[in-house]
């Protein structure tokens, strides 16, 4: 059987480019049709055969129409830039298959800037306690983790970073692991060719990048399912 997802429209990023430019409720709808047939639509394929790769795989993660592509338009309620689109197209494949589920594999796709991500982004306090006090606790595993995708090509990044020791560890002398410990975001990434989009080989990049980065994903699902236990049984 055939994997459904042949790739984003020729006129997907240009689609993208345009509405940076225009980003009016007019041309949209004017331009709909190609927004339907070149982006939204193939994005449903690639959620749809993306689930099956990854179940193929034994890669707890799959996507759904509804609950992991996000929205063009832009939430603008509390923004000073009131432009009412965004000149991407973005969804996650996470264990429930929705976008409120802790770490999964982003997709995103704009011109200039596609690629894929896992881990967590800025991650409220509780969640980011969590993985600091498991990465104390299994910082051999977790060191072993960071080479690895290091060697991989996708190194956790190291931009988001507090200045001093964060409250709760000041007891940690290790210059390493305080180094990891000031970390706010935990992210890996690979930046996608352009023309990758435009066929099915996007699938191929999918499914490598979520084994590459599942032991990741599971140190961290480790280290904050117990709070989604709590918050469920709230």
């Amino acid at each position: 059987m055939s994997d459904g997802f042949i790739g984003f429209g020729k006129q997907a990023l240009p689609f993208l480019k345009a509405l940076g430019f225009h980003q009016s409720r007019e041309w949209f709808q004017e331009n709909r049709a190609i927004y339907d047939s070149e982006l939204f639509n193939p994005f449903v394929a690639l959620l749809e055969s993306a689930n099956e790769r990854m179940e193929k795989a034994g890669i707890p993660l799959r996507g759904e129409r509804k609950t992991s592509l996000f929205r063009i338009n832009r939430d603008i309620r509390f923004s000073k830039d009131k432009s009412p689109y965004n000149t991407r197209v973005s969804g996650v494949l996470t264990r429930t298959g929705t976008k409120k589920d802790i770490s999964g594999l982003y997709m995103h796709f704009e011109p200039g800037n596609c690629f894929l991500a896992s881990g967590l982004w800025f991650p409220p306090g509780p969640i980011l306690k969590a993985m600091r006090e498991q990465m104390v606790e299994r910082y051999d595993e977790f060191s072993k983790l960071a080479a690895d995708l290091d060697k991989a090509g996708i190194g956790i990044g190291e931009d988001d970073m507090v200045s001093r020791t964060p409250l709760g560890f000041k007891h940690i002398e290790d210059a390493e692991m305080l180094f990891w410990l000031k970390h706010k975001s935990f992210i890996v990434q690979k930046k996608l060719d352009e023309k990758l989009i435009h066929s099915a080989a996007l699938l191929d990049e999918i499914e490598s990048f979520g084994q590459q980065a599942l032991p990741f994903m599971q140190f961290i699902w480790r280290a904050v399912d117990p709070l989604r236990e709590e918050k469920g049984n709230a």
